[in-house]
């Protein structure tokens, strides 16, 4: 199974690789948590994931990690389509003066497995800032081990 995004992302929202990920994405989360992302009984788990009510994204392992999944509840609090948004290096998603926080947090992530209750404030495209409260953040890890980059989900955000 190749869970590498297609480079050019234009095709990067190809079925094979979408389906991949989100499996990665939903098993990761509940072999580390417990816990159930979004409710499993559908036999689409692209559609769920994408339309679930909670913001849901991930990166991948380049030495400036960049978004590579982001679901429709995340593109809209980001303003941004999906092109944008997975091409985007995911520490923009944070101010510069809160970068060192985010950066500190993902490698606990990376030693601990995961997170919960991370706040922070984000920043949307058109510089509109948000804070985030109870963010849950994991590594994606596929069923042999492999370390595939980290996903994050929230639901709870407020305008600043």
């Amino acid at each position: 199974m190749n869970l590498t995004p297609p480079l050019n992302t234009a095709i990067h929202s190809t079925d094979e690789w979408l389906a991949s990920h989100a499996r990665l994405i939903v098993n990761s989360f509940h072999s580390l948590t417990g816990q159930s992302l979004i409710d499993t009984s559908s036999n689409n788990l692209v559609t769920a994931l994408d339309t679930a009510p909670a913001v849901i994204v991930s990166h991948g392992t380049q030495a400036d990690p960049i978004f590579n999944y982001a679901n429709q509840q995340a593109l809209q609090l980001f303003e941004m389509d999906w092109t944008t948004f997975t091409q985007l290096p995911s520490r923009y998603s944070a101010e510069a003066p809160e970068r060192g926080e985010r950066e500190r947090l993902l490698q606990e992530v990376s030693q601990h497995g995961f997170i919960k209750n991370y706040a922070g404030i984000r920043i949307a495209a058109s510089g509109r800032r948000f804070t985030i409260h109870n963010a849950i953040v994991w590594n994606l890890l596929d069923d042999k081990g492999i370390y595939h980059g980290q996903a994050a989900t929230f639901s709870d955000w407020k305008y600043l």
